[in-house]
């Protein structure tokens, strides 16, 4: 069931781009969340509605859980669940960067098994289906070997390298950054990257594609505390994500401070 239900993603991702990329993200209608939740676009709405039906349609009892859609809760009750971000990086996108991506996922009682994250404007299609393996554009990907953190490249925001949140000094990291969540943890299950580490409250849209990405490209995914990270929760935000191969995560999870200040940033 994981690879007919990857075959659903990947139709549907590879649909959400053909609508995105319709859009001039300059000039695409943008509205301000409440609360500082960022911006949100007619693009961002439009592939949403797309996905909604599309997918929802296809999979009636399955739940929903997407950025752009009213979360009335009942999908914690569902036994599989959709967990959508619609366009993730919608700065990026509204800039008129390539860097934004399609993020889809299906998680059955809290664990990932298929998986899509696609950034149309770099024809990249990262994918993988619980069992079996991950791929760029059908291509296997795997993570790197590196298990030192001092020199590590690693995909962290600046406010995460404040010492107040590390043990000791934080880590001489290579420090990198993309602008799309998503985005990190496909870089990171290519190998392209050590690792990424974000600490403040991540929504599950942002990182549950990648969790099953990095996992079946032999990764390791933590909350900051280093537990196995969950799905479909009724608050659907989770403590943060470390994601590298499993010995390089340890070292990362066992440097960080046990309780970070809140304004620890993505």
């Amino acid at each position: 069931m994981p690879e007919t239900d990857l075959e659903l993603l990947i139709a549907a991702a590879q649909a959400a781009g053909e609508i995105a990329t319709q859009y001039d993200g300059k000039s695409a209608k943008t509205w301000h969340k409440p609360n500082d939740a960022g911006p949100v676009t007619e693009a961002d709405l439009a592939v949403n509605d797309m996905l909604e039906d599309r997918l929802r349609k296809a999979r009636p009892e399955y739940g929903w859980l997407s950025e752009e859609s009213l979360d009335e809760g009942d999908r914690v009750h569902a036994e599989k669940v959709f967990i959508i971000d619609p366009i993730d990086g919608t700065r990026s996108f509204t800039e008129g960067s390539d860097t934004w991506a399609h993020a889809l996922a299906i998680a059955e009682r809290g664990v990932v098994t298929a998986a899509v994250i696609y950034l149309p404007r770099r024809n990249k299609l990262y994918s993988a289906a619980q069992g079996a393996g991950a791929k760029l554009n059908g291509v296997p990907v795997g993570t790197a070997a590196r298990t030192d953190m001092a020199g590590a490249k690693v995909l962290v925001a600046r406010p995460v390298m404040d010492p107040a949140l590390w043990k000791a000094q934080p880590p001489a990291f290579e420090r990198g950054y993309r602008p799309s969540l998503a985005y990190r943890t496909a870089l990171v299950a290519q190998g392209r990257f050590d690792a990424m580490v974000t600490l403040r409250p991540t929504w599950e849209w942002d990182v549950a594609a990648g969790d099953l990405i990095l996992r079946e490209a032999g990764a390791a995914t933590l909350d900051r505390n280093g537990a196995p990270l969950r799905f479909n929760n009724a608050d659907p935000r989770l403590s943060g994500m470390i994601a590298a191969n499993p010995a390089l995560a340890a070292q990362i999870t066992e440097a960080l401070a046990p309780h970070p200040p809140h304004h620890a940033a993505r």
